[in-house]
């Protein structure tokens, strides 16, 4: 279907035209080896915990000749679980650099040489009898999420054409989900979660990235990092075909060398920079925001409580890992609805939702596990509103943070705008995983009502100042942001928004006289 106006693009889904076979492979090889070993990573260490501290605990017999304390124990786990997020924080603020010296494709190929190497430790250390390896291999694969999170949504936001963005951007989230999802099933007992296999269940990581290694060689490298960054007309040209499906892509390379002349720094800028520059102050800040909220929300503390509302609600212990399957396949289900939405609706109702339903959920779990001692039916309630936040948060503000960390930056600052919002990412996650257990201590039953007031205020603040970004070029975004942040038009960013202004079809006066057809506007 062809879309002749916006109202029309507005009530459509997504044009199949843009969906090319090199642009799908692009994103499932991409989000394979990043973001689905992300997720794999995050649920897989907990089926096997009761085997890895067994483990800890007999190697530290063979080295020492006595048992380990339940301090050590305890202190070695925290470490193994916690260490992870420490990578991430490394990978996130590496990936700059990477990203400036071997482009996005090629640092996420480096980056599968960390998932590799941390599945061979992970796989191997029970064998070697070194616990080491084990939280050597927690880290290296955080290292390896770390870069991922931040390399692959800039790939795919920079290779997607405008109309299509937000969906192939949500390819993320899908991943993301389908991991968890993976790791539930590959963690029952009767699989890969039993005391003998449990090295098996570590040692698949290396299937997503050995199969991101193979495929991702022969995918192109970003057109606009190619054009804008390495100067490479002729490649960028090249990849635009490939990722487009056609052979005339020459008012994409006009866009992108009008959005280069828009730009203030056609060099690629440091944090530092980014910091300091009022011009783009506030997209950092409603980045920053969106990125502490993704991990305040409280979703992570969800997976603390099913297992116990579950029991609540008289179910067999040996019946509750196939229940919990559950959270992993709506996670999943939710994802895809909203890749498969969020072009008709945009970004900022499905996030403003997310939130908003998050809150409420929490505020309903709050009041049913209060009564669920007194009223025998009230788990089953509570068990229902995890369901609705795990729901709500994959709608939105499950994947939807890493498109906008893309979409609002342009190209010269865009690296380091995922620098600072993977460094929040990670550090938020290592604050929930180290304040968690005293917020629950403390508050009990009324912990949840700590991640509702992060849900309200996220909310809150991207009502009043997140603009739409559906269906809109990079330049058009900073723009949208530019009464905010005080700044006013400069000359080259007037210039592209005329030139992006021009319709198809719109006729080129020369001397008074229509001379020909002007068609600038592009698919990216």
């Amino acid at each position: 279907l062809k879309m002749n106006t916006p109202a029309q693009e507005t009530l459509s889904f997504v044009p199949p035209q843009h969906l090319t076979t090199c642009l799908v492979t692009a994103a499932l090889f991409g989000c394979l080896g990043s973001s689905y070993l992300y997720g794999y990573s995050l649920s897989v260490v907990n089926a096997p915990a009761v085997y890895i501290k067994a483990f800890y605990n007999q190697t530290w017999m063979e080295r020492y000749g006595e048992p380990a304390g339940l301090e050590v124990l305890t202190l070695l786990w925290s470490i193994t679980v916690s260490i992870f997020a420490i990578g991430g924080l490394v990978g996130a603020l590496g990936v700059s650099l990477l990203i400036k010296i071997l482009g996005r494709q090629g640092t996420l190929l480096l980056n599968n040489s960390f998932a590799i190497l941390a599945a061979l430790l992970l796989a191997l250390g029970e064998r070697a009898q070194a616990f080491e390896m084990l939280i050597v291999g927690r880290f290296l694969i955080g290292v390896d999420s770390g870069i991922g999170l931040s390399a692959l949504p800039m790939y795919l936001g920079e290779i997607s054409p405008r109309h299509i963005r937000g969906s192939i951007g949500q390819f993320n989230s899908i991943f993301m989900c389908a991991g968890v999802f993976t790791g539930q099933v590959l963690g029952l007992p009767e699989l890969l979660g039993q005391e003998s296999r449990w090295n098996f269940l570590f040692g698949f990581v290396a299937l997503p990235a050995v199969l991101q290694l193979c495929a991702l060689p022969f995918l192109p490298e970003s057109p606009r990092f190619l054009l804008m960054e390495r100067r490479d007309e002729a490649r960028a040209e090249k990849a635009f075909q490939a990722f487009l499906g056609k052979k005339d892509v020459t008012k994409e390379l006009e866009e992108v060398h009008a959005e280069s002349r828009a730009q203030n720094n056609l060099r690629v800028a440091s944090v530092a920079e980014l910091l300091r520059n009022r011009a783009v102050r506030w997209q950092l800040i409603t980045v920053m925001v969106t990125m502490a909220c993704y991990q305040l929300c409280g979703l992570n503390a969800i997976w603390y409580y099913t297992n116990g509302i579950l029991r609540e609600a008289g179910f067999a212990e040996n019946l509750i890992p196939y229940i919990t399957l559950s959270t992993g396949g709506l996670e999943t289900l939710a994802a895809i609805c909203s890749g498969l939405v969020i072009e008709r609706i945009g970004r900022r109702p499905l996030l403003i939702f997310g939130f908003g339903a998050m809150a409420v959920s929490f505020s309903l779990l709050t009041i049913f596990l209060n009564f669920q001692d007194k009223v025998a039916w009230m788990p089953y309630l509570s068990f229902a509103c995890i369901l609705a936040v795990i729901a709500s948060f994959c709608t939105g503000p499950g994947g939807i943070p890493f498109i906008l960390t893309g979409e609002l930056f342009e190209q010269s600052y865009r690296a380091a705008a995922f620098t600072v919002a993977g460094t929040i990412n990670w550090l938020s996650n290592f604050a929930v995983g180290l304040l968690f257990p005293f917020i629950q201590e403390a508050l009990q039953t009324y912990t949840f009502l700590v991640f509702m007031v992060f849900c309200l205020l996220g909310a809150t603040y991207l009502y009043f100042v997140l603009p739409e970004t559906k269906n809109k070029t990079f330049v058009e975004i900073s723009q949208s942001f530019t009464k905010i942040n005080r700044v006013s038009h400069s000359a080259p960013e007037k210039e592209m928004e005329v030139v992006l202004s021009v319709k198809p079809g719109a006729k080129e006066m020369t001397n008074g006289n229509p001379s020909g057809v002007i068609e600038m506007e592009s698919s990216f």
